[in-house]
């Protein structure tokens, strides 16, 4: 079948050569900058596999890209996500899946409003992989794997073809929920990476520098950790309020086989493919300063937590953490930062 790739970024790029090199399938990236992109993808693995794929195509028009796909990826963050499905509804095949790597910033809840009813949607709860470009549009680095993934498929009668197509894809075990909710309201990422900022910058003030950019997770603190489970906890109580199946979204503590914040601290401390990822930062005269404009600001904020407040608050679920947190990260976006 012929898949088409959405979007130029790390994920981008893995998927799209992780799914060429497999040679069953025609793959074609639809990307802002097609000129940057080589035809030939490589894709190094951890365990020192390399992938090469070759990509049919890299376009930069979605009618070229689209109107033969049988399944559209989209692999981009959720400020993109509204106008990607806007550039592609009217070239889609009838029949033609599209889907989001991960649903936690707002892809169902868009795609429903954009896309016609008859458009099958899938949604993934986590990304399938950790993904780093090396050089753009020719090679990449697959840092991690997940050992199975969730999904959600919407829209049509018989989601299991699209299942199975999919898990072939992306050579791992994919466990269908029952409700795109289970895949849109995620405690990973939306809550995750806000926890950590609000920690290591809720004290923070303009003309404040800082004399080293602390690693993201290699430095997780306890007081973060905190804030995660709270933060989770409140999550926990929304879902048991919506329609979906007790236990789809794990706790943080049961996925991170942890017990209280000091554990959860030291499991994500020690996760391999989390090494060397630095907290959001740039410098600046006499130090470093919070980059507020990096996308754990900009995406995990307005489309990620804020898919999990808005709910909470329309089902009068307290949720005083994750209000705390959500409208101070909120305010900062939203001013000259």
């Amino acid at each position: 079948m012929k898949i088409c790739i959405c979007g130029g970024g790390n994920l981008g790029h893995v998927v799209a050569g992780f799914v060429a090199a497999q040679g069953q399938h025609e793959v074609c990236v639809l990307t802002r900058h097609p000129e940057r992109w080589s035809n030939d993808i490589q894709i190094d693995a951890p365990d020192e596999t390399t992938y090469r794929g070759h990509l049919s195509g890299v376009f930069s028009d979605a009618k070229q890209a689209v109107s033969d796909a049988q399944i559209i990826y989209i692999c981009l963050p959720g400020y993109a996500i509204h106008d990607m499905l806007l550039q592609i509804k009217d070239y889609l095949m009838p029949m033609a899946a599209v889907g989001s790597v991960v649903s936690s910033t707002g892809f169902f809840f868009e795609a429903m409003q954009i896309l016609p009813s008859t458009t099958p949607l899938f949604g993934f709860q986590r990304v399938p992989f950790i993904s780093r470009i090396e050089d753009y549009g020719r090679r990449a680095r697959l840092m991690g794997y997940k050992e199975s993934l969730h999904l959600a498929i919407e829209q049509t009668s018989d989601p299991e073809p699209l299942r199975q197509a999919l898990e072939q894809m992306l050579r791992t075990p994919i466990h269908l929920l029952h409700s795109f909710y289970e895949v849109s309201l995620s405690n990973s990422n939306p809550l995750l990476h806000p926890s950590r900022l609000y920690s290591l910058w809720k004290d923070w003030h303009e003309g404040e520098t800082i004399s080293r950019v602390p690693l993201f997770y290699e430095e997780w603190t306890e007081e973060a950790a905190a804030l995660y489970i709270a933060m989770d906890q409140e999550l926990q109580a929304l879902l048991r309020q919506l329609p979906v199946t007790p236990g789809s979204i794990a706790t943080v503590l049961d996925y991170y086989e942890s017990t209280d914040a000091p554990s959860l601290a030291r499991k994500l401390r020690s996760i391999e493919a989390f090494k060397g990822i630095t907290a959001p930062m740039k410098a600046t005269e006499g130090g470093f300063v919070p980059d507020f404009h990096s996308r754990y600001f900009t995406e995990d904020f307005p489309y990620g937590l804020a898919i999990v407040h808005r709910l909470a608050h329309e089902k009068e679920v307290p949720c005083p953490t994750i209000d705390r947190i959500y409208d101070w990260g909120m305010k900062i976006i939203n001013s000259d930062y």
